[in-house]
């Protein structure tokens, strides 16, 4: 089994429905063609990923040696944080519920792993 490294981003006033678009994009790439693809994207949440995917390469190159051209995105899961709840003011007096939705984003990356090609006996 090969190395995993793990980051998390927690809390994220954003709603998941929204990362889960990017989450999906990048998933099962390697880490260099995942950063770069955020980079050039226009979206605020392309730049929360990009910081939580350098955020796991750091892990990788400080606490395993492991360098990023070697990384791939196995698993990248967006779930539902807690919803905060207001009110916002409509006509006749009457008011209306705001759900503003958080998120948390968890990152898995491992190593590539050398495969040896099988040779063709005859």
């Amino acid at each position: 089994m090969s190395q995993q490294v793990t980051a998390k981003l927690r809390y994220v006033r954003t709603s998941p429905r929204k990362l889960r678009l990017l989450a999906d994009f990048i998933r099962g790439k390697k880490v260099v063609r995942a950063m770069e693809s955020l980079s050039l994207m226009n979206k605020k949440q392309a730049r929360l990923l990009l910081k939580l995917l350098q955020s796991a390469v750091a892990n990788a190159k400080n606490n395993f040696s492991l360098p990023a051209e070697e990384l791939y995105i196995k698993i990248i899961v967006v779930d539902g944080g807690p919803v905060l709840k207001r009110f916002t003011p409509k006509a006749h007096g009457r008011a209306t519920p705001v759900r503003e939705r958080t998120a948390h984003v968890s990152l898995v990356l491992e190593a590539l792993s050398k495969t040896k090609k099988k040779s063709k006996t005859k």
